[in-house]
């Protein structure tokens, strides 16, 4: 199957030098060893935090997709409490998305970092803007990638679109699904599930053939992922005040409605929306050119330092 998006990211990373390199330590924060890693230090410029979603996966998720922003700035991956090589926390089955927010600004701290940007993808978007939430003057910029809407009410159709972007043998796996089971906090359940639903995340399906799902391994994200669908969420009064200067960027053809970054864009007092066309949920490989050269923009404004 021919694949434009495919093309066009090839044609892309062609354009990169080397990789920089990725240095893993663990920092100690809120009572738990964090599992942290670091591209070099680029002088000048503060850090760029990457939160990662997926809420049942490591860093590795964005790891190396955003390394071309690792030309300008220092790069922050760590892996949420609980996931990849992250200690899980005591009384896991009450973990929640809020306890994930908590940790960035510890994290901040730990790190001995007075002041970053911050970057969220998918769910990790929506720990991007609560934890900037609590941390505006350790927060310079924000970026929303994809980012999950402002209330719950994207979650319950989500399933219904993603089977609707499929076709063949992978639209039956995904529709042979039984959601209500996602309410509890089974890991294998979780896990099949978003391989199965791992296509539909694509505008190109043959980019999507080309990408191996990831292996869901959290029993702690799988506890979280269970709570939101189970309870719903509404950030509203928590976010409206976010005052940090934030780019919501948001693929066009994305099943995670636009129109759910266009609310999220008019809630947040200093967000600007940037929608990217041709790209689904991952914009940094469908539209690699829009995507970075927007990211690396917007970062670049504004003072520096703190």
């Amino acid at each position: 199957m021919s694949s434009p998006a495919l093309t066009r990211y090839l044609a892309f990373r062609r354009t990169l030098g080397p990789r920089p390199p990725l240095v893993h330590h663990t920092v100690r924060a809120r009572g738990l060893d964090f599992a942290v890693y670091r591209t070099p230090t680029v002088a000048g410029t503060v850090p760029l935090l990457c939160i990662n979603g997926g809420l049942l996966f490591d860093h590795s998720l964005l790891w190396p997709a955003l390394a071309a922003l690792a030309t300008h700035r220092q790069l922050i991956f760590f892996d949420q409490r609980g996931r990849g090589r992250s200690a899980s926390p005591p009384g896991m089955q009450a973990s929640r998305i809020e306890f994930d927010a908590g940790d960035v600004p510890a994290l901040r701290a730990a790190l001995g970092i007075t002041q970053w940007d911050v970057l969220g993808h998918s769910w990790g978007g929506g720990i991007a803007m609560l934890a900037t939430a609590q941390d505006l003057v350790g927060t310079r910029r924000l970026v929303l990638v994809n980012a999950v809407g402002i209330t719950s009410a994207w979650l319950p159709p989500l399933h219904d679109a993603g089977v609707a972007r499929l076709t063949g043998p992978t639209r039956a796996q995904l529709a042979s699904f039984d959601t209500q089971q996602l309410a509890h906090p089974d890991l294998h359940t979780h896990a099949r599930y978003a391989q199965a639903f791992f296509p539909a995340w694509f505008a190109d399906p043959g980019f999507a053939m080309s990408v191996t799902p990831p292996a869901g391994t959290s029993a702690v994200g799988a506890v979280v992922a269970a709570r939101l669908r189970r309870e719903g969420y509404d950030w509203r009064d928590t976010l409206r005040d976010l005052s940090t200067p934030t780019l919501v960027v948001h693929g066009a053809e994305d099943v995670l409605p636009l129109a759910e970054a266009t609310r999220t864009a008019g809630l947040l007092p200093q967000a600007r929306l940037l929608p990217i066309a041709e790209a689904g949920h991952n914009p940094f490989w469908e539209a690699p050119d829009a995507f970075f050269t927007a990211v690396d923009t917007f970062l670049a404004e504004g003072p520096p330092h703190p």
